[in-house]
């Protein structure tokens, strides 16, 4: 798997067990040994590779330990420290790694609760580690923009030098995005008079601020969805990818168990809205089938009622369809006829449940005869796709 695939594989992991983590020998079990090899690839039973509980003298301080160091070419070059999930990371959870920092060959340092990963360098000063990370990854909602520098930490594809190199700016981006995104949340006066004061021409009095931060907020938050779904139509298809299909009809709503009417998804000016629901039930269909074909293959449409996950954007090789905007949710999977059946699941994480039928489905599609399955992309309609519920 690519490292999106494998991050988005984790983080749906700690949502789903989260709850039930309450010590840092847990966490560390659970989803920081995960992160070191399924995320960064590190054999974590190879000594030579993954040191745990690794022991450095520092100074005055004999024998005293940090969590993990990972070795990389016969050298320790990440240190880790760790704390437990239920507790959220402060500066002062990283003294060892302070002074381990110094007197390792390291240039990175590590500090995570297992959900939210902390990275530091030297920056400010040599072989001495940065107050302020560079790069900060959460779990609870994954910035896919971070992966690639992630990816230069992995053991197929390390590359610290470019890490280092790339570190100054990721720093300052990074922080500048977090302060946006509280401003997006809770802005702050100075914020709201500066974006009131370019659309409105009196004077910004206490009515004016109380009349215009929820518009600054409901605005800001607009804006983003929007600059979401057109990077999303870029990204899964050009500009037609949210277009409802043209050709032929969908699968008839009445098709399902609950038998209850389509939600409205469409904006007023008609534009379909793709939900973080949606998305993420994509990523795990492409995480769960991308041992059988390449992820790119492994492509989104999105309509009115439902989300489709094609092979090769062909709509005669569904793999699933994802009904989750309604209050009953389902996961339309497919037999060897490619007729639909709607599973009802209660949330996103239940697709892993099926992984065997959908794995099963795109195996079908790969040894099909090639006159019965055409390669050409096909734009047409789902006609050949029928519904049929799961529950009558």
């Amino acid at each position: 798997m690519e490292i999106a695939e494998r991050a988005q594989a984790l983080a749906l992991k700690i949502r789903k067990h989260k709850v039930g983590i309450q010590t840092e020998e847990a966490t560390k079990n659970a989803f920081v040994m995960p992160f070191i090899s399924t995320v960064l690839g590190y054999d974590v039973f190879n000594p030579a590779e993954v040191i745990p509980e690794f022991t450095a003298d520092v100074g005055l301080k004999k024998g005293e330990k940090i969590d993990y160091a990972i070795a990389h070419g016969g050298n320790i070059q990440l240190l880790m420290e760790v704390k437990k999930i239920t507790e959220p990371l402060r500066l002062e959870h990283a003294s060892q790694l302070f002074r381990y920092f110094a007197v390792t060959n390291a240039r990175i340092a590590i500090l995570t609760n297992g959900e939210k990963y902390e990275f530091y360098t030297d920056l400010d000063a040599p072989n001495r580690m940065d107050s302020k990370p560079f790069l900060v990854l959460d779990f609870s909602d994954v910035d896919e923009t971070l992966l690639p520098e992630l990816a230069k930490l992995t053991k197929e594809s390390f590359d610290l030098e470019s890490v280092i190199n790339a570190a100054g700016e990721l720093k300052y981006i990074g922080q500048l995005k977090r302060a946006l995104a509280t401003q997006f949340k809770e802005p702050e006066d100075e914020w709201v008079k500066f974006l009131t004061t370019r659309v409105y021409e009196g004077s910004f009095t206490q009515r004016v601020r109380e009349q215009f931060v929820p518009l600054v907020v409901k605005a800001s938050r607009q804006f983003l969805n929007e600059q979401v779904n057109d990077r999303l139509k870029n990204a899964l298809g050009g500009p037609d990818a949210y277009v409802s299909v043209s050709g032929g009809q969908a699968a008839p709503e009445t098709a399902t168990t609950s038998g209850e009417p389509a939600p409205d998804l469409t904006q007023p000016d008609g534009d379909i809205v793709t939900t973080e629901d949606e998305l993420e039930g994509y990523r795990v269909v492409r995480a769960i089938v991308c041992g059988e074909v390449s992820a790119a293959r492994v492509v989104a449409r999105d309509n009115k009622t439902y989300f489709s996950v094609l092979l090769d954007d062909n709509n005669r090789k569904p793999i699933a369809r994802l009904w989750l905007n309604r209050s009953k949710k389902y996961l339309g999977v497919f037999d060897e006829s490619k007729i639909e059946t709607r599973v009802p699941i209660d949330t996103v994480e239940d697709i892993y449940e099926h992984a065997d039928h959908l794995r099963r489905t795109v195996g079908r599609y790969l040894v099909r005869p090639p006159q019965d399955d055409p390669a050409a992309p096909d734009h047409g309609g789902d006609a050949e796709v029928t519904a049929a519920a799961s529950g009558g």
